[in-house]
């Protein structure tokens, strides 16, 4: 085994530590209203159809990113039984708890340790964002932890 191999393989059983220890769910504090909601919103979700755009499952060169539907004949448009949902209002979620994370916490991205003094752990959790390396990731998670915020998506030892 090469130097180099060593170094490797301790750094991913040291980031594997880290995510370990980290791991410690941290619950936010919210109010028997604010749970009920989240509970109602988990149902919701469930139940919420997949939305497509319209013939993007028969041709290659339309994605499935949703557009609304155009066209005088268009069956999507007509609401034909048998063709897939459109996107409308009463697919919503309650106001309270509409961009809050399952768990109940408020996403705040973060770029770097310094971010992590502008959140309200009782409220707040913190996703680190895709750009950041491993060397920031893992002093981004010493410092959540000190702090004791949530963090989201902690990196994984590969």
């Amino acid at each position: 085994m090469t130097a180099e191999e060593v170094l490797e393989k301790s750094s991913e059983e040291a980031v594997a530590e880290k995510t370990e220890e980290a791991l410690v769910k941290i619950k936010p504090k919210l109010s028997a209203s604010v749970l009920k909601l989240l509970k109602l919103k988990a149902r919701l979700d469930a139940k919420r159809p997949y939305f497509v755009r319209c013939e993007s499952w028969r041709l290659v060169r339309v994605k499935e990113n949703w557009r609304a539907p155009r066209g005088h004949s268009n069956k999507m448009r007509l609401e034909i039984k048998g063709w897939p949902a459109r996107v409308k209002s009463g697919y919503g979620t309650p106001k309270a708890v509409r961009n809050l994370h399952p768990s109940g916490f408020r996403e705040v991205v973060v770029y770097n340790p310094g971010d992590l003094d502008k959140l309200d752990p009782a409220t707040q959790a913190a996703r680190i964002a895709h750009t950041v390396g491993r060397k920031k990731k893992l002093a981004i998670l010493d410092r959540a932890k000190e702090l004791r915020i949530r963090v989201l998506n902690p990196p994984t030892g590969g």
